[in-house]
């Protein structure tokens, strides 16, 4: 696990280096520039071009951006500084690199600095092959003022490279929301990773992300207690289920999926094979029996248990009554995927969800739309797992899904605290939210992932794996991990453009040898 921190912990990290280790302020501003013109360098040397553009602000985040200018120009590039403050608005040290930079700009050809007056001012910055954002720190927050917000508008048109210090303008370290963010393609953020970078518009807008040190060591940041971690590999592997030789196939791990319906017969089938296909030793659909046959022409390997429908084609309330033997059999059930939303069918979901007689649960998509029409508060949600997107989710705490961007962790972490729940919440990237507050976030995974089926795929995953391990937690993060991690491997093969669900699926084997290859 990788772990990600608050704004707060980081301006603490400045004041402790600052108050206890006695390094003055400018000592960790010069660190951060140099760290900033080391990555720079890294990526200007793969570029045609070597002029780059730095706009500076009036802070901290200004003063990175003008100590890195001297330091690029030193290396000899051409560097043009537009800055957003007079000399009397500058901090403290902000100033004394800005003071600097000015007495080079007096004798150096390769410096040019002009103060910002009007956007004609940022026409100079089209011709260069890089453009650093070094305008706001991740101490601002709420949404951009002028002249910032045409400034960032104006930037994100240009085709230029471009690099966000610390942060990228506009985003919210915390929170991963922005209305309005420069868009990089290289963040370096400054003494440790920030959680807002790698969730929610930090995900969109950040680009690929380098950590700077600042002088004082990222093992100071050990001391700080966090609840919030990206996934890795190898987390994914620890968690993988382990085999013993004298299993079979009921001790394997049995699940039951409970969905699909006349109009959406698929769903089910996916996540019953996903299921299987991860490991689980029988997986059983409970299917209408009107309409199985629909279902029979998706599958080989898993069985068919039918209920009586009376050619309605979908599950009833009194179905729940006929499937609480296999409910009791399973290790694992799912339910949701492909139901549809007739009220019998809602009425079905929240029975066998309040009567409780099965061991583990996955809710998926139609089932969570139940829950929420019931109100998910009068349920005991203790252990369950809900996987829905955005949209399903937000819908079931009763938000818009604007006001779920804005907070995404807050949101989350709501939920679970009040409930117990489990809270897989799908989206780009996915976020695992535990009943202890924790939360891991997904590294793994590309756009391909945005089609049919692939959250169908990703029910029947965890559903599988829980059935096996029995642990919730590992389950989960291996579940998540591995579903993306054999989409990207599709992605090297096909593009993100050439895949399927059931695609998915069928790698998902050569994800388990991947990363067995990577760490056994």
């Amino acid at each position: 696990m990788i772990p990600l921190f608050s704004t707060q912990q980081i301006k603490e990290a400045d004041a402790f280096a600052i108050n206890t280790l006695s390094m003055p302020g400018i000592v960790l501003m010069e660190n951060a520039s140099i760290e900033i013109t080391r990555y720079v360098k890294e990526k200007v040397a793969s570029l045609p071009k070597s002029s780059i553009g730095i706009i500076c602000g009036k802070g901290n985040n200004g003063g990175d951006g003008f100590a890195a200018a001297r330091h690029l120009s030193n290396e000899g590039y051409n560097v043009l500084i537009v800055h957003l403050g007079t000399e009397s608005e500058m901090s403290g040290d902000c100033l004394a690199n800005y003071k600097i930079i000015k007495a080079l700009s007096g004798g150096n050809k390769n410096i040019i600095l002009k103060k910002y007056n009007s956007l004609a001012d940022l026409n100079p910055f089209k011709k260069c092959t890089v453009i650093i954002d070094a305008m706001l720190g991740s101490g601002a927050s709420g949404e951009l003022k002028e002249p910032i917000r045409k400034i960032v508008e104006t930037l994100n048109f240009m085709k230029s490279f471009k690099v966000a210090v610390d942060i990228p303008t506009g985003l919210d370290a915390d929170k991963g929301f922005g209305e309005l963010i420069f868009k990089s393609d290289l963040t370096i953020t400054l003494g440790e990773l920030k959680k807002g970078l790698f969730f929610g518009d930090g995900y969109s807008n950040c680009g690929e992300i380098k950590k700077g040190d600042i002088g004082i060591g990222f093992s100071f940041f050990d001391r700080y207690p966090v609840s919030e971690y990206l996934i890795e590999p190898e987390d994914a592997f620890n968690s993988l289920p382990q085999k013993r030789k004298n299993i079979h196939k009921y001790s394997a791990g049995k699940v039951l999926t409970i969905g699909g319906s006349a109009d959406l017969p698929g769903a089910a089938a996916l996540t019953a094979k996903a299921a299987m296909k991860i490991g689980a030793g029988a997986s059983i659909i409970a299917f209408p029996k009107s309409a199985r046959e629909l279902v029979h022409k998706e599958i080989d390997e898993v069985i068919v248990n039918s209920y009586e429908d009376n050619s309605k084609g979908y599950l009833a309330t009194q179905n729940a009554a006929e499937l609480e033997e296999k409910i009791k059999w399973a290790d694992t059930i799912s339910i949701g995927p492909g139901l549809g939303r007739e009220k019998e069918t809602q009425g079905a979901v929240i029975k066998i969800l309040k009567e409780k007689k099965f061991g583990n649960i996955v809710i998926d998509a139609d089932a969570i739309f139940a829950i929420a029409n019931y109100n998910y508060k009068k349920l005991n949600l203790k252990n369950f797992i809900l996987t829905p997107h955005h949209g399903e989710f937000s819908n079931l705490i009763g938000i818009k899904t604007s006001d779920l961007k804005k907070d995404i962790l807050g949101f989350g972490k709501q939920f679970v605290n009040d409930t117990k729940a489990y809270l897989v919440l799908k989206g780009a990237p996915t976020v695992i939210f535990m009943p202890d507050g924790e939360c891991f976030i997904n590294t793994a995974g590309n756009p391909g992932l945005a089609k049919f089926g692939t959250g169908d795929v990703l029910t029947g995953i965890l559903a599988g794996l829980l059935a096996q391990k029995k642990d919730i937690e590992k389950s989960l993060i291996s579940g998540v991990y591995l579903h993306s991690l054999s989409a990207d491997l599709l992605s090297a093969e096909f593009s993100e453009l050439g895949y399927t669900a059931s695609d998915i699926i069928e790698k998902l084997p050569s994800a388990v040898n991947f990363i067995r290859g990577t760490f056994a």
